[in-house]
């Protein structure tokens, strides 16, 4: 399989984390938290989180405070489909594609729930054929990418699939919420919207670097469930963020690269790129430690943290395409997620300039 197109989005509306500070402090809801938790919320919207701008649909951060969950659920409904088609148009072209040479579309996302899914409303803004596979793909988290290029992996070999867009988007601004837990607060302040799209396909592109998919592996573990997941109160959608997940992050990355790595005889000193998900500061830091990388190896996923915050998960498209734009060295890319589940997940790419004369050999 090879990644032939690659596109993302964000809504046009960017906010400052001082700005989303001031917001919050007019909020009626601010009035109603402890002091505590209004300390919590200046030192991370204030203070050094790795997070400078966000992006949200919110042509005014005022709307972010309206949390009925009509009013959460319109949301959703009326950006989601927006920003997962404008990344997937701006894949499309990349691949110098037309919507129908597609023959499947996946569909990942954790902010909103439509049924139909999001898959029937983004196939009709791109007139996609109508006999195209369309699999709607729900409750991954920030970790949602890759098994959304698992599956994508999996209709291709099968031969269902040619050429398949691969889609995450995330309303995040959708699914907010509001109370004195500090797990909920350090959510609010870190997650943006937009959406990643990929075509992922049977043959090499002829356009930009050869990106080919070697491999990937997945760890879930149910008994930590309950450190990242979301939970239903009221009708809305609350963010379970426990204090343990950067170090969960790091324990289970670390077994799926080395699972990896093991299984494709590819050794640890050969990987040129580092693309992983911007989950957050003290998530990138424990990644260094437990893998042992230098700083400057998540410079991509640090700039996508500052420029975005955590996009869940769509993150990891932002950061493979900073370090395409950047010119991150050829040779093996490890790509990794982690989210709700618990559950951690890494990919193996191969990239180069050298087009179908640098596929390495299968063995």
């Amino acid at each position: 399989m090879f990644v032939a197109g690659l596109g993302t989005a964000v809504p046009p509306y960017r906010y400052t984390q001082r700005e989303c500070w001031a917001a919050m402090q007019a909020a009626q809801q601010f009035r109603e938290l402890t002091d505590r938790s209004r300390r919590i919320l200046k030192k991370v919207l204030c203070g050094d989180s790795g997070i400078e701008h966000r992006y949200f649909v919110l042509k005014s951060l005022d709307e972010a405070f309206d949390l009925s969950p009509d009013a959460l659920h319109s949301r959703f409904l009326r950006h989601a489909p927006f920003l997962a088609s404008e990344a997937a148009e701006r894949a499309l072209s990349d691949a110098g594609l037309q919507p129908d040479e597609i023959d499947g579309l996946t569909i990942s996302t954790c902010t909103g729930y439509l049924c139909p899914g999001l898959t029937s409303y983004v196939a009709e803004r791109l007139c996609l054929r109508s006999d195209v596979i369309a699999l709607d793909l729900v409750g991954q988290g920030c970790g949602a990418a890759i098994p959304n290029w698992q599956a994508a992996e999996a209709l291709i070999m099968s031969k269902r699939c040619r050429r398949l867009l691969a889609i995450c988007v995330e309303v995040c601004s959708a699914a907010m919420y509001l109370d004195n837990d500090p797990g909920v607060l350090i959510s609010t302040c870190l997650f943006g919207d937009g959406a990643g799209a990929m075509v992922l396909s049977d043959r090499p592109s002829d356009r930009g670097p050869l990106i080919k998919w070697r491999t990937s592996a997945s760890v879930t573990c149910p008994e930590h469930r309950d450190l990242l997941r979301f939970e239903q109160r009221g009708g809305l959608l609350r963010n379970v963020l426990s204090r343990e997940v950067p170090v969960s992050v790091g324990k289970y990355a670390e077994q799926v690269l080395h699972k990896v790595l093991a299984t494709s005889d590819v050794p640890f000193h050969e990987i040129t790129a580092w693309v992983s998900h911007s989950g957050g500061r003290d998530v990138l830091v424990s990644l260094e430690k437990q893998l042992g990388l230098d700083p400057a190896a998540l410079c991509w996923s640090r700039w996508v943290l500052r420029e975005f915050g955590n996009l869940s998960s769509a993150s990891v498209y932002f950061v493979l395409q900073a370090a395409l734009k950047g010119r991150a060295p050829d040779g093996w890319w490890w790509v990794s997620s982690f989210g709700a589940g618990f559950s951690s997940h890494g990919a193996l790419l191969w990239v180069s300039g050298n087009q179908r004369e640098a596929i390495p050999p299968e063995g």
